[in-house]
Order: C-alpha cells, then structure tokens, then sequence
C-alpha cells in the first residue's frame, strides 16, 4: 500500500520514468492554466490551489452576472463600472488576480521538475509554462491601467456627489461649447456653441448649432442676467455677441456665486441662460471642450481624415498666413485639424461651424473599439486635460446606454444661421419653433424642413 501511494501521478511520481515525468509536465501546465490553483490542489501546496481556486471561480462568477448584465439590464452594469469606486474595485481585482496568476504560473513552472523531463519536451513544458503564465498576467495587466486611466478620467471629469436627474419633457439636453483661447485674444470665448438633446426613450438626438455671433440673446427673469440685461444681451459693440456672455459671467463673477462650487463657472452658467433664452430649452449638462486641448485627442486617434472643399488658411484674423489647408482628402493631425476647425481668416462664421461639424463627426466616427483598446490611455488623458463637465457619475451608466441607441439612428442637425435666422435681428419665437419642429423631425427620422441643407453665405 505504501508502494502505490508513494507512486501517484501527480503528487509523488516515478521520478525515473522520463515518458512518466513528460505526461506530467504536459498535464500540470495544461490544467494550470485551463483551472488556475488545479496543479497546486493536485501536486503541491493545497492552501495556495484552494486559493487559485477560489479567485478563479469568484472572477468567473463575476464574468457571468457581468455578462448576463450586459444582456438584460446594460444600463445596471455600466452604473456600478462607471464611477470612481467602481471602477478601483474592478482594478485592485485585476492587479490582485494577475499577481496571483504569475504565483501560481511559476510554481506550476517549479512542480513540473523540468530536471527530469528528457529531450525537447523540456523546452517545451517550459515555452508553454511561460507563455500560459506571463500572457494572461499582462492582459489582465493591461486592463488593471485601462482601468486605471478610466477612473482617472471619470474622478476628474465627473461629479462623484452630484445626483442623477431625470429627462424634461422626454429628453435630455446637454450644452457643448469649445472654449477657444487663441493668441488672437484676451481671455477664453465659447466660440463654437452646439446643443444636444436626445430623446431618452429611443436615443434619437438632435444637434443645433448655434452662431457666435447671435445679438439680442433673451433671459428669463429667474436668470441673474435678467438684472443687466432684461431686453436681452445687446450693445453695440461685438462684445454683446452671444459668444460674448461667457466673458461678460466670467467678469462678474458675483452673478453665479455657487458656479465654481457647483462644477461650472459664471462665463458658463451666463452662457447656458442665453442659449436656453435662444432655443427654449432648458440645459441640464454642459460639456465645455478646451480647443487646445483637442489637439492631443486627434494625435491620440492617430489623426483624422477630412474632405476639404476649399482652401483654409492657417492664420490669426488679420495676420500673415503661415501655410494652407489645401483642397481634397487630408490626413491631418491635431495642429491642423484644430486650424481647420478655428480658423477665421478669409471665411465666414458659418462656414467656420460647418467644419466644425465636420470635425464633431470625424472624431465620432474614429471612436472605433479598435482605436479604444489600442490608445485608451493617450485618449483618457487627453480626455482630462480638454473636457469639463457638470455630469455627474451617477448617470454615466444610463448616459452610457442612451449613447449606445444613439450611435444606431442618424443624428439631425439644425444650424441657426441665416438665411433662415437673422443673427443681427433674430426672431426667437421663429427660432423656437424651428427647434422643435426639430425636435419632432428627430423623433420620426425625418429631415427637419426649417433646417437649411448647404452652408450658407452671410
């Protein structure tokens, strides 16, 4: 009886039986990886396998509820993934089972006592032994830093205290401004000025484009805009255009005392009274995109790929121009995109928020999963030196699912630009209905009628 228990495959083989030791090592490096803490159960030391064991069948565990999440309750999923402590929980997991696959790897490495093994068998146990070890730990490596750079990026761009809210009316409806700060002038302007708003049922979205240079923009008399201006944000100067109403807030700042502590800024808060008094809607998010900053998005994407239709000088208004932006298919990189996207000189406004536009679903379009898992760190720090936001982390996952139906229906688009509005003289009401005649448009998938369908000329 002690002569067959001292002979057990596994645990106490014939150590002078070469062709015993190689099925060995095969089978102890197979099992090891297949079952993570089997070949330690089987052959070593049993608290460490039950401990393989254990994280194993725990990790896994946690794969099939995730993966059932995904299936029927998504927006649950990316709820509890898509804050801060969510996501160091899933990190601290990461780097803790990829420690332990590396313990476990080279101690099945050590049980296999390659010594014994003849021939190139041995190499082979051990090419495999490594390969099975190393390969799983700097995948599981590389997602503990993915991780890492989204809890980065989510901790400084989103409010971890900040409740949820619910739709108005439907929808949600978000304030996306690109905060130009050029050598070209004193302090940052809010130059390009879009709204979002997406029907929080189907995802269907509508883009409004708003025009800078838009006078006369109203105010409710809830807003602290009211006070100085209740005939609306007019002078004659260009400083009363709409892109001026972030300057003005920011240079009195005593109007949104809470702006700062709140996430926003007054140049922020005044900017969202007077497109909501410009659209009628009210704007429960803003996203504020740092120009400069979009440079190192596009390098971090690799680049974009534009149609150019007309030559597009890279210069300051009124100074010499540097290069251009020649006509036809550009490869371009963030310098020159963001050139293509501001510059002013010899074109007008309107034709500025076009390639504006165009830039906006350039970007949308090369957010391909492939680009995601390749250069996800280089676009979550680009992310957090561009963006800033009042969205909070509890409505990542409910965004984050919204977006998903979003990114399946064509997104309409409406620009108020003359000749439909007259920006010196603009009739709100007529631009009202012209947003919700939008609105509806998005709602049934048709084209909206008021939207003009070329770029026009002022």
């Amino acid at each position: 009886m002690t002569l067959l228990r001292s002979r057990h495959p596994l645990r106490d083989p014939d150590s002078r039986d070469p062709a015993v030791m190689q099925r060995r090592g095969w089978w102890l490096v197979v099992i090891g990886f297949l079952l993570p803490g089997s070949a330690q159960v089987l052959a070593g030391n049993r608290r460490l396998g039950r401990v393989g064991l254990a994280a194993t069948l725990t990790l896994l565990t946690l794969l099939v509820i995730a993966a059932i999440l995904w299936s029927v309750w998504r927006t649950a999923l990316l709820t509890v993934v898509g804050n801060s402590v969510g996501l160091l929980v899933v990190e601290v997991l990461l780097v803790a089972y990829a420690v332990l696959w590396l313990v476990l790897g080279f101690d099945t490495l050590r049980l296999a006592r390659l010594r014994k093994v003849e021939g190139g068998a041995r190499a082979g146990i051990a090419a495999l032994a490594i390969l099975a070890t190393v390969a799983p730990a700097a995948l599981a490596g590389y997602g503990a830093t993915v991780v890492d750079a989204s809890r980065g990026l989510v901790s400084n761009l989103f409010d971890f205290a900040g409740p949820a809210v619910e739709p108005i009316d439907g929808r949600y409806t978000f304030l996306l401004l690109g905060g130009d700060a050029g050598d070209d002038r004193v302090g940052l302007r809010a130059d390009s000025m879009t709204v979002v708003t997406v029907n929080a049922d189907t995802g269907a979205a509508t883009m409004i484009g708003v025009p800078r240079n838009l006078r006369n923009a109203p105010f409710s008399e809830g807003s602290p805009m009211w006070g100085p201006w209740p005939d609306g944000f007019d002078c004659a100067s260009s400083d009363c255009y709409l892109n001026g109403t972030y300057t003005y807030g920011e240079a009195n700042p005593e109007l949104y005392p809470d702006a700062v502590a709140n996430g926003s800024s007054p140049g922020i808060e005044a900017t969202r009274d007077a497109i909501e008094g410009v659209t009628g809607l009210e704007l429960q998010f803003f996203v504020l995109v740092d120009m400069h900053g979009f440079e190192d998005l596009v390098d971090a994407l690799g680049g974009l790929e534009l149609e150019v239709t007309s030559r597009v000088p890279i210069a300051i208004e009124g100074g010499p121009v540097e290069a251009w932006i020649e006509p036809g298919l550009q490869r371009m990189d963030g310098y020159h995109a963001l050139w293509y996207a501001r510059s002013r000189a010899g074109s007008s406004d309107y034709e500025r928020m076009e390639r504006q536009r165009q830039v906006q679903e350039a970007i949308i379009a090369q957010f391909t999963p492939q680009t995601l898992l390749t250069k996800y760190a280089e676009l979550s720090a680009a992310g957090q030196d561009m963006v800033q936001t009042d969205i909070p982390q509890s409505m990542i996952g409910g965004l984050s699912e919204l977006a998903l139906k979003t990114r399946d229906l064509p997104i309409t688009n409406l620009e108020l630009v003359p000749p439909q509005v007259d920006t010196g003289d603009p009739d709100f009401a007529e631009i009202q209905a012209m947003v919700q005649a939008s609105l509806a448009a998005a709602d049934a998938q048709l084209p909206p009628t008021d939207a003009p369908s070329d770029t026009p000329q002022p």
